[in-house]
């Protein structure tokens, strides 16, 4: 399901740039990484599940303790395959840094690095230069293309297909209870998919985009 909000000319800007930036053929000197955040609600079993048997299905009890919540940095490189997505403790500006700056260390010959994000407040130059320093933050900064999404218009942002890929192929219905877990399978699935290369094919472009929104 799509929101989309009015689509005035804030909106049709930044929906052009990140639909042109996608449109680009794939250039490794010019990666385009799309990132967003997503809350993970751990929770324990309080009675062990009841594995199957023949003659009878597994089963789990609807009882569970909560054990509090956890964040996971979707990002990806939707043209190359290429996951780096990851669990933290929690979605704040110093988490945020130290993931982008483990992000732009895997790209040390790139021209400019494209990022699609939304407009949320830790994601800034700000963030960089407080974790690392004025001088370091600054050149990590100017390394980055931005590329926002426009006011609800995060559905133009691919890491969230790929946030879908992980709670479906990864979390899937399982209970997990702690964050060493969560930060295990997190790492476990994004091998499997890296192995593989799974791309992300993107089929909504600027001509489709000027069709169904007549503008």
């Amino acid at each position: 399901m799509w929101c989309v909000a009015e689509l005035d000319e804030q909106y049709i800007e930044r929906m052009e740039d990140v639909l042109a930036v996608y449109e680009k053929p794939y250039d490794p000197a010019e990666p385009v990484i799309c990132l967003d955040e997503k809350p993970i609600s751990l929770h324990a079993e309080v009675r062990p599940p009841r594995p199957a048997a023949p003659g009878h299905i597994a089963k789990r009890d609807n009882e569970y303790k909560r054990c509090g919540t956890a964040n996971v940095f979707g990002v990806v490189e939707p043209q190359a395959g290429r996951h780096f997505t990851c669990a933290t403790a929690n979605r704040t500006a110093v988490e945020f840094a130290k993931m982008l700056g483990s992000v732009l260390d895997s790209y040390p010959s790139a021209r400019t690095i494209h990022v699609v994000w939304d407009n949320l407040n830790i994601h800034c130059r700000k963030s960089l230069t407080d974790y690392y320093g004025q001088d370091k933050g600054k050149q990590m900064w100017s390394r980055l293309t931005i590329h926002p999404t426009p006011k609800h218009g995060s559905w133009l942002n691919q890491a969230e297909i790929e946030l879908s890929l992980y709670s479906r192929q990864c979390l899937g219905t399982r209970r997990i209870p702690d964050l060493d877990m969560l930060q295990r399978e997190t790492r476990s699935w994004k091998d499997r998919v890296n192995r593989n290369q799974v791309t992300i094919n993107w089929k909504f472009d600027r001509k489709v985009a000027r069709k169904k929104f007549g503008y």
